[in-house]
């Protein structure tokens, strides 16, 4: 493995660090600054909505700049958003450290797989970009629950310090062993993304991406106040539950892989919703009960992350027929629209918390996990009406 391969990992799993381990600081956030949980959701929204804008955006308006002194820039501008977390002396100036931050995820993840596979012989092009997106992974399994203990034992503040130093890290790598040199095609011009924006079928496939995934994010967001205040847990316990949800994430993340490739995307989609709504209106029920919510993060983590493959597959399949000279820009967009889920569900969650409580939010994220089933149910149902010769339910064979 390039060296340099390696520093675009530890840049992910910063990114996918930072992205993620506010869910653990809600309440410790909240009751810092004197705020109420769902201001402190909205930390998770605005996040991102950046990166939902820097992705399409961002990339387009910096596709001609040479790749490596983009990359910097975006580890730099990283590393000053998590430094102006740890600085900030209020609400606000926090939500602008994280939407800057947001605007640099984005981007990075647009231009990191072309960075990969330009490090690598084209043989090996698809192994380079899964060891780069191992460091969300591995962010979920460690970095979360490692900056949850952090920012409980040492102030939410030291956390946003830590994963600045991991990005300092990474500036640090990519500029020592990426090559000056990488050639890259322009990414799409916003002109192009709308044109993918514009066709219907593409649209039920976001739709479905940020319903299906904003669902479970409706609790998601606040599954630290939930752990604490529902079902008992120590604020020392949750960084450990965190733990548990990030080892069922990575190996969810492998079954609804294979699931996808066994029977398809629209059948796997079809299993994986539904067990994601059973298991969110399970966590309505077990939650005041320690060991048995405990249980249900276990299964929940299992399926949470498991549709992500079905519908990546899923997109290249619709662009592939509808728009087939611009699969790349139809599947980022549907990076865009999982981060738009993220910041729908986390200010939708807000306002149940502020009017029901946080125990509603296991059941109406169900609910809405059920609509993204609809919707699923109804892409198939097209796909055979429109296509009646190709069969959308199995893998695809071909590119």
């Amino acid at each position: 493995m390039p060296i340099a391969l390696l520093a675009l990992t530890i840049s992910a799993f910063a990114i996918g660090t930072t992205e993620f381990v506010i869910v653990g600081l809600i309440p410790t956030i909240a009751a810092d600054l004197q705020i109420g949980l769902p201001s402190a959701g909205l930390l998770v929204s605005l996040y991102a909505l950046g990166v939902a804008v820097g992705a399409p955006v961002l990339t387009a308006l910096t596709g001609r700049l040479p790749r490596k002194a983009l990359l910097l820039g975006l580890m730099a501008l990283f590393t000053l958003g998590n430094l102006l977390a740890w600085k900030s002396p209020g609400y606000e100036s926090l939500i602008a450290a994280r939407v800057l931050t947001g605007l640099a995820h984005g981007v990075f993840f647009s231009i990191g797989s072309t960075i990969a596979t330009g490090l690598v012989p084209k043989e090996k092009a698809a192994s380079a970009i899964a060891i780069m997106f191992t460091g969300l992974t591995v962010a979920l399994v460690t970095g979360v629950p490692l900056g949850t203990f952090i920012g409980q034992h040492f102030g939410w503040r030291e956390t946003f310090l830590a994963v600045s130093g991991l990005g300092l890290v990474a500036f640090v790598g990519s500029a020592f062993f990426v090559p000056n040199n990488i050639r890259h095609t322009p990414p799409a011009s916003l002109a192009q993304q709308f044109r993918v924006l514009a066709e219907p079928r593409l649209l039920m496939v976001y739709a479905k991406t940020a319903i299906g995934y904003g669902g479970s994010f409706i609790p998601f967001t606040f599954l630290a106040p939930i752990l604490q205040e529902v079902s008992g847990f120590s604020a020392g316990a949750v960084g450990g539950v965190m733990l548990v949800y990030g080892l069922s994430v990575a190996a969810g993340n492998i079954w609804g892989g294979k699931l996808a490739d066994k029977l398809g995307p629209i059948p796997a989609l079809k299993i994986i919703f539904a067990l994601l709504a059973a298991v969110l209106l399970m966590l309505s029920i077990a939650a005041p009960h320690k060991w048995l919510a405990l249980a249900t993060v276990l299964l929940w983590g299992a399926v949470a992350f498991g549709n992500v493959p079905g519908l990546q597959v899923y997109v290249v399949q619709q662009a592939e027929r509808y728009t087939p000279d611009a699969i790349d820009v139809a599947s980022g967009l549907n990076i865009a629209a999982f981060n738009l889920g993220i910041a729908g569900a986390a200010w939708a969650g807000g306002l149940v918390v502020t009017h029901l409580g946080l125990i509603h939010t296991a059941w109406i994220g169900a609910l809405v996990v059920l609509a993204a089933l609809a919707l699923t149910a109804w892409s198939g149902r097209l796909d055979r009406i429109s296509s009646p010769s190709i069969d959308f339910n199995q893998p695809r064979t071909s590119s």
